[in-house]
């Protein structure tokens, strides 16, 4: 596997190893896990957390309508290990302030780092019911669930949020601007229109924009898959910090590699994919577990310069002992990688 150039190297890992204040409270890095839905739960966080070098970490999107009264014991998504609850925020996804002020207050008591309030996802299942990236064309709306979750709250209050609705990043900037006058302590911020299913590249410059815009810190999200990417964006934003998605199901190790100079071993691919798997297997019932593993392969299976084939099998398995099977025989030290991953797979 390439390693990056030494100068990139040290450059990146002294920019990102700068401790950060988010509300008052101090995070180690500024390297973060991006909160993904059916990707970021549990089982996925704690194989996450075994490479190290992950500032903080973010849950799936929870709905806010049902947090107050989830058991973590059996939901798939408001759930956690309580080794993890001090550089774990929460992400809620709701309409109105009668959603979102229970829900962040359950989150506060549970003892999570912050609560994070979902304007991004464009998902029509979430967009219909007024949340999500839907408050951004709403912003009375966006704004009166920030207020509310602030008032209901103490820890840190994060929004994730997207340009909009249009390639116009005015509005974003306004509503930046606002979020920052109700008390938001820190903006992750993706740099495309709701609409967009990642077919465009990011709009970098939006991030300056935004940056620029406001005093609290502003992370950027978008396509980050090699360090030098990462270093790009840090540099050409101004931004605080990075948030890492898909790249980060693909290669949880590049946290370490990019914060404390892990070196990824010759079987890390294999080593990876066993330990999700047992890990799943932890946490969720069978029939859960295995959905969730095939959904990791679009990810990991990229990786691979013939990832096509490798992933047919995995979504082939009827089980986990099949999912095992895959793994034992397919995945092979000497398999061929992509410096950046197979795009017709990864952007599903």
């Amino acid at each position: 596997m390439k390693t990056m150039d030494e100068t990139t190297k040290k450059t990146l890992t002294d920019l990102l190893n700068r401790p950060l204040s988010i509300g008052g409270k101090t995070v180690a890095n500024r390297l973060w896990l991006a909160p993904m839905a059916g990707l970021g739960h549990v089982a996925y966080r704690e194989v996450l957390n075994s490479y190290g070098g992950c500032g903080l970490t973010f849950t799936e999107m929870c709905s806010a309508k049902g947090v107050p009264t989830e058991k973590p014991s059996v939901s798939p998504m408001f759930r956690w290990r309580e080794e993890e609850l001090d550089h774990l925020v929460c992400q809620i996804f709701g309409a109105t302030p009668e959603e979102m002020a229970p829900a962040a207050r359950r989150i506060e008591d549970e003892g999570f780092f912050g609560v994070d309030i979902n304007m991004g996802c464009s998902v029509s299942g979430i967009v219909k019911r007024n949340a999500g990236a839907a408050l951004l064309k709403n912003p009375d709306a966006a704004l009166a669930a920030v207020k509310s979750v602030r008032k209901a709250v103490s820890i840190p209050v994060f929004v994730k949020f997207r340009t909009g609705w249009t390639p116009d990043v005015g509005p974003a900037v306004k509503l930046a601007r606002q979020f920052e006058a109700e008390g938001v302590d820190c903006l992750v911020f993706h740099p495309r229109v709701a609409p967009d299913k990642r077919t465009k590249p990011p709009i970098i410059d939006h991030i300056r924009a935004i940056t620029e815009a406001v005093s609290i810190p502003v992370f950027g999200n978008g396509d980050i898959v090699t360090p030098e990417d990462c270093l790009n964006m840090l540099e050409t934003t101004g931004c605080a910090g990075v948030s890492v998605g898909r790249m980060a199901i693909a290669r949880p190790w590049l946290f370490a590699e990019w914060t404390t100079g892990y070196t990824p071993t010759e079987t890390c691919f294999r080593d990876y994919a066993f330990q999700l798997a047992d890990t799943l297997d932890q946490y969720f019932e069978p029939v859960r577990a295995l959905k969730r593993f095939k959904l990791f392969t679009i990810y990991f299976a990229a990786n691979f310069t013939y990832g096509h084939s490798l992933q047919s099998k995995f979504l082939g398995a009827k089980n986990m002992d099949d999912i095992r099977n895959v793994i034992r025989n397919h995945i092979k030290t000497d398999m061929r990688l992509t410096k950046r991953p197979n795009m017709n797979i990864y952007s599903i």
